[in-house]
């Protein structure tokens, strides 16, 4: 490989596009080839590269043209482990936009099988980059609320949009709304807190979005709404509170820390975090906020506050041996893990113990 990284995309839809427009800010960076089945979103993905790029039917076609140096996997949920098998084959980087697998089983075979891998594997998890995210994890990690006890993420946003064939809207395609859309916040969770779920009680359901949908005479089954709990070994409890119908809320991500010193929190968009210091009854509050901002072009380049274009960066030092593989396959793989017992905990009302998954 030379001085410039060449990109290969595999799934060209609305995450393909964002994936796209970062790689074209992120220095040395160019996509070379696209692969995907539906001609329409490979047409797409070719007017936004802005360029020239080869394209192919399937991963396999791809990973054999010997026209990439390293490839994100942006296809749909369900595709992941039959498409990673080639290009893991030809020993190619790669970006596996998250969940890494709809399966426990799946998601465990590509952890296996990267363990030795000689090559960067990642898995995409955009919300560890959103550059005030990162600064309140930095801050919590350096111990500025004290010892943490608890960890609450809420993120109401606005439902989920259409996909090529309207496969986000079942269950058995996406892996279920707490693996399809949580794993990135169960993934924070065990960033943040440092330590592993014990036990995960889920409270959910599909009640507001998508009722009056059919498709193929059948009406989604994806959660739109749900609260979890997760008590993790070293005690450290966390709650994930959901809504897919609230897109008329300020910030659409809200997370806090609370520990044994002071409270801090990071909303998203807003680009605030705030520290709350501990002052006893009736004090004064000391409330400090300072605003986080994020690279205007990064920002304008996707719908994840910047993150894309950051995750790029960090994976392009690790390609070039000059920077750690940040998230693993493991990580990946315990994401989904954490979304399963969810799901199962919602569907059939009761707490999961993660050693039920063998974890």
């Amino acid at each position: 490989m030379g001085d410039a990284i060449r990109w290969g995309i595999v799934g060209t839809g609305m995450m393909a596009i964002e994936h796209i427009a970062n790689l074209r800010l992120t220095p040395g960076s160019v996509v070379t080839a696209l692969a995907d089945p539906e001609p329409r979103s490979l047409a797409r993905a070719e007017a936004a590269i802005g360029g020239e790029a080869r394209t192919f039917a399937d991963a396999r076609g791809l990973a054999a043209s010997g026209l990439v140096d390293a490839v994100v996997v942006a296809s749909p949920n369900f595709t992941h482990h039959d498409v990673l098998q080639p290009l893991l084959d030809a020993r190619l980087h790669v970006l596996c936009e998250k969940p890494l697998a709809t399966t426990l089983a799946d998601a465990h075979d590509i952890a296996r099988r990267v363990a030795g891998y000689d090559r960067v594997f990642w898995t995409g998890m955009e919300y560890r980059f959103m550059p005030p995210a990162a600064a309140f994890i930095a801050e919590v990690h350096a111990g500025r609320v004290g010892t943490l006890r608890m960890l609450s993420i809420r993120e109401h946003r606005f439902p989920f949009l259409v996909k090529v064939g309207d496969w986000n809207r079942f269950n058995r395609n996406t892996g279920g709304t707490m693996v399809e859309k949580c794993c990135h916040f169960f993934d924070l969770m065990r960033l943040i807190i440092g330590s592993e779920p014990v036990r995960v009680f889920c409270s959910g359901g599909a009640e507001v979005n998508h009722r009056d949908e059919t498709y193929g005479g059948e009406v989604p089954d994806i959660i739109d709404n749900s609260f979890t709990t997760v008590d993790f070994a070293n005690g450290v409890r966390a709650l994930l509170d959901l809504s897919m119908f609230a897109d008329g809320a300020e910030n659409q991500e809200e997370i806090t820390a609370v520990g044994d010193a002071a409270r801090l929190d990071v909303l998203i968009p807003a680009g605030e975090v705030v520290f709350a210091p501990r002052v006893g009854f009736g004090a004064p509050k000391r409330v400090e906020r300072r605003h986080v901002g994020v690279d205007p072009q990064a920002l304008a380049a996707g719908h994840h506050h910047g993150a894309t274009f950051y995750q790029h960066a960090a994976f392009a030092a690790a390609v070039r041996g000059e920077g750690p593989v940040m998230v693993t396959a493991d990580d990946g793989m315990r994401a989904v893990a954490m979304g399963l017992a969810a799901e199962t905990s919602a569907r059939e009302k009761r707490v999961v113990a993660m050693a039920e998954l063998g974890l």
